[in-house]
């Protein structure tokens, strides 16, 4: 992926940090996913009284896209910080790294963190997410 490509979802993830609704932990969390065929999805994090129901930035983006009819993704970018300040890079938890397992190859799909426009890290999902479990453990092997 090229640096304009990557500045252009950096630009995209930060815009969603205004967007997030995160009033209890006010860890304010962006994200924008690119399909394989150039097509950009944005997501926020939004959360819940009741915690459960908090739905993270990067899941929000999966599900824009899946429920569009997208399958195959490139890559995605991360921002995030308390009030909508990235100082640090946000890594995406647990849950969201299966998410990504289903639907991406771990070793091409990439994941950008991000503090700001020339300040990010670029990883494969194989690097965060190392011996995942995703759709191929479920095919049937001959033996």
């Amino acid at each position: 992926m090229d640096k304009g490509q990557i500045q252009e979802l950096i630009s995209a993830a930060m815009v969603q940090l205004e967007k997030a609704y995160a009033p209890y932990s006010h860890f304010k969390v962006g994200a924008a996913l690119l399909t394989k065929e150039g097509r950009i999805y944005t997501g926020c994090n939004i959360e819940n009284a009741a915690y459960t129901p908090t739905n993270c930035g990067e899941r929000t983006a999966f599900f824009k896209a899946v429920s569009e009819g997208e399958r195959h993704f490139r890559a995605i970018c991360i921002v995030g910080g308390m009030d909508g300040v990235p100082t640090d890079y946000t890594a995406p938890c647990g849950v969201c790294r299966q998410v990504m397992m289903e639907f991406c190859s771990p070793e091409e799909f990439e994941i950008i963190l991000a503090r700001g426009a020339e300040d990010y890290q670029v990883y494969k999902l194989k690097d965060l997410l190392p011996r995942g479990f995703g759709p191929g453990n479920l095919e049937k092997k001959d033996q």
